[in-house]
């Protein structure tokens, strides 16, 4: 600070100038000895000050206690105020009175204000009226120090002293009760005040930056005003010319209002860290910024306003509060973010609290001192949030910092503290976030479900490897059903996520499903080719069949318990069931492709000589067949008939088309054997597909109406018994009908011409052959066609039969 020195003493030399208490002038011969009395006085004064400032350890703010004699608060004790000064008199020296005011505030020490006692309100009484100006700036300075009224004293004379008491006890309910009466007793300081007439000599910079520090703030507004306005009349009388004095002058009242600017930053700060010592200052504090915002604009003062200083003390006594919470790094505790979380909640009810308890009362109801400190919280305790969620990568992590800033901070347990109420009931309870913050967490933890989705799939797949396919392990049953618990592992998981997300929010809910759902969309796919890789390698004996039937199962039950979240997220379910369908089909045709293997030889074998005379292959694939059957029944039923359609038709096909291979031709009435070997066969045929509930129903006639054409004994009637074949299969044609007869043992002659003639009449009449065209049995079986028996036939004849072939 310029010129300090200098400037103390210039205000000696201007005290010794100054008018006396008389009115008197002094003359220059008798104004050396005042000086010095004045000065050895406002030396001892801040001495008594900084003895007792609440600053000295020991102290309660400015509270003290009772002496065991309290002769000052005898009457008569006190030295009479002096008389008021007559209009036009000039206002004594601040020098003269300043050592009285802390001889005042040394004598008051007997004084205490009562802990719940109501706060002192400004009086409203012109300084100028029979009261003097001392006496007026007296209780000015002892509002500043927070002393205690008659009232205070009479309610109680020693300080109540703290027992400490286990929560929940009687004895804190007690006091839980003395707070809330003694609240209701509480008052806010009146919004009107008058200010205390300015001193006409300013103290120097030195003493005022002195008061400063020792937090005497009103006196030293006082004065700060008082050389505010010296320096504006000085101004005014210099014009634009303006001394270098007087540039001085203006720094060192702007220096000394940037103190006062941080000493009253730093009291609001602190003001509910350290209740006891800042409550007493915080009225001073209120009316200093009120006669700032007053004065706001006018020469000497500070640019910005004091009102948003204020506001941002107060945020930054937040950010202290929030910044002290306990905080362990996550390498040592893996709750590492509940647990702050928990903690932060916890201070900001507490201290918030102590503002709806004490401080509020310190301030004029413009102040909305409860309201400043809740949105103060709300923005930082946003900007904390922001900074922690750089450190969190975990899902659970993720997971408590959504619950916390959606649902906790506005619950009881925080903004919505039963404690607070019922000043909360007009502030918002949300945080204040930053831009698009809460979106991009929410993002967070979307992508962070969709990591952890499929590590755990994969995880299920690696399960499914050690407990099933590498010991070559049967699968269980339930409900006589083949099952995986795979489905339910991953239902559980996908509800899991679902659930604990719509506790936060439901729009939080649906972008959790589908982000389960698209990581399950690429699951059926990666599952199937780690089973075909595991399971290439299998025993023989291992249940490979059995794996298909129950993966067939399981993805089907769990494509299934999508479905319940279709309208939720329509587009994701659609295309997890097609996945699923595409898994299904990639395991029944492996299945397919494994009976086919299976019975392929002994199909081949049917229709021959061996066949006629030995049974040995048709047991085997009808013990093939039943072995499907009893599969099919472990297998859910909306994927038996399709699959058992298939390979009945299979099996069909093949049976019969052995017929159309001449592989064998019957002789010796051998056909009637055969005959009836075929309808029995056939019979076992469509009993086991027919258990399998096989769709393929119109199958089921052929080994029936092609027995009847075979085991005719007599030549004559078969081609009375071609209209069921003709009838049932439209693409039975004229050499499918030769093929038949071929086997028969009939390949020439007049019955044979006969029998085709018959043929295309019937193919030709009308409705002949009027069965359904899409069911296609013989149209691509493959025929060997004997034509030895057309080289003894006129052209004529061939004419009338070329058509219908």
């Amino acid at each position: 600070m310029s010129d300090m020195t200098d400037r103390s003493t210039d205000a000696a030399d201007e005290d010794a100038a100054s008018p006396g208490s008389d009115g008197a002038t002094a003359t220059n011969g008798e104004a050396a000895k005042p000086t010095l009395g004045v000065m050895r006085s406002f030396r001892r004064s801040i001495r008594r000050a900084a003895e007792s400032s609440p600053l000295l350890p020991g102290r309660k703010g400015s509270k003290v206690t009772r002496g065991a004699d309290a002769a000052g608060d005898e009457p008569g004790s006190r030295p009479p105020p002096s008389p008021s000064p007559s209009a036009g008199s000039p206002v004594p020296s601040p020098l003269k009175n300043i050592g009285s005011f802390f001889q005042r505030r040394e004598d008051d020490e007997g004084e205490v204000t009562s802990p719940r006692g109501k706060p002192l309100k400004r009086s409203k009484t012109d300084p100028n009226m029979s009261a003097s100006s001392d006496s007026f700036m007296r209780r000015s300075f002892r509002r500043s120090l927070k002393l205690g009224t008659k009232k205070d004293k009479d309610r109680g004379g020693r300080q109540e002293q703290l027992v400490p008491v286990s929560e929940g006890s009687r004895e804190d309910r007690a006091e839980e009760q003395e707070a809330e009466a003694a609240e209701e007793e509480m008052e806010e300081v009146e919004e009107a005040y008058t200010l205390p007439e300015l001193p006409h000599t300013p103290l120097s910079v030195m003493q005022i930056s002195k008061l400063i520090d020792m937090e005497v703030l009103e006196e030293a507004h006082l004065n700060l005003l008082a050389l505010r306005q010296e320096l504006r009349h000085e101004m005014e009388r210099c014009g634009d010319d303006s001394p270098i004095d007087l540039v001085k002058k203006e720094k060192d009242l702007n220096l000394l209002y940037g103190d006062l600017r941080k000493k009253v930053n730093a009291i609001v700060r602190d003001a509910n860290s350290l209740p006891s010592r800042n409550k007493g200052l915080l009225v001073p504090v209120a009316r200093i910024i009120q006669e700032e915002e007053r004065r706001a604009g006018e020469l000497g003062g500070l640019p910005d306003s004091w009102t948003e200083a204020w506001r941002e003390a107060v945020g930054e006594g937040a950010r202290a509060k929030v910044a002290g919470v306990h905080l362990e790094p996550k390498e040592q505790n893996a709750s590492w973010l509940a647990v702050h979380l928990g903690l932060l909640g916890k201070a900001i009810v507490e201290d918030l609290e102590g503002v709806r308890r004490e401080l509020r009362w310190s301030y004029p109801p413009s102040f909305r001192v409860f309201s400043t400190y809740v949105r103060s919280y709300h923005r930082v305790v946003g900007q904390h949030l922001k900074r922690l969620e750089q450190q969190v990568t975990e899902l659970k992590d993720l997971y408590a910092l959504l619950d916390w800033i959606i649902n906790r901070y506005k619950s009881e347990r925080i903004m919505g503290s039963p404690s607070l109420q019922p000043d909360m009931r007009d502030e918002r309870s949300d945080l204040q976030l930053e831009g698009n913050f809460l979106q991009q967490l929410k993002e967070k933890y979307c992508c962070r479900v969709k990591v952890d989705m499929r590590s755990s799939l994969d995880r299920i797949t690696e399960l499914e490897n050690e407990e099933f396919w590498m010991q070559s392990k049967p699968p269980e049953k339930e409900e006589e059903l083949l099952v995986s618990p795979i489905h339910m592992d991953i239902w559980t998981k996908v509800k899991g996520n679902a659930v604990n997300s719509g506790q936060i929010d439901a729009e939080l809910e649906q972008r959790v499903v589908a982000s389960c759902l698209q990581e399950l969309k690429l699951f059926p796919r990666r599952f199937e080719a780690e089973l075909r890789r595991h399971c290439s390698a299998l025993k023989p004996q291992a249940p490979w069949t059995e794996y298909q039937m129950t993966y067939i199962n399981s993805f089907t039950a769990l494509q299934q318990h999508m479905e319940g979240y279709l309208s939720a997220c329509p587009g994701e379910v659609e295309d997890f069931r097609r996945e699923v369908e595409w898994l299904s089909v990639r395991l029944m045709q492996g299945l397919e492709e494994q009976f086919k293997d299976d019975v392929k030889p002994y199909l081949r074998r049917m229709m021959t000589r061996k066949w006629l005379t030995d049974d040995e292959d048709f047991d085997r694939l009808h013990s093939r067949a039943r072995l499907l059957s009893h599969h099919c029944s472990l297998m859910r039923p909306q994927h038996v008939q399709e699959f058992a359609s298939h390979l009945y038709y299979h099996v069909a096909r093949e049976y019969i088309g052995q017929l159309m291979k001449n592989n064998y031709s019957c002789k010796n009435r051998k056909h009637e054997k055969a005959a009836a070997k075929i309808r029995r066969q056939w019979a076992k045929l469509v009993e086991v597909f027919e258990d399998m509930v096989s769709s393929h129903k119109w199958l089921y006639p052929v080994g029936d109406d092609l027995s009847d054409i075979i085991g005719q004994k007599n030549k004559t009637d078969i081609k009375n018994h071609l209209e069921p074949v003709v009838k049932h299969y439209p693409d039975f044609s004229r050499k499918h009908l030769v093929a038949v007869l071929s086997f028969r043992g009939l390949m020439r002659g007049r019955e044979h011409q006969l029998i085709l003639q018959r043929f295309a009449e019937l193919k030709k009449k009308p409705g002949g052959g009027s069965g359904d065209k899409s069911q296609v049995l013989f149209g691509d079986m493959q025929v060997t066609v004997n034509t030895d028996c057309l080289s003894n036939l006129t052209f004529s004849c061939l004419s009338d039969l070329l058509p219908d072939s």
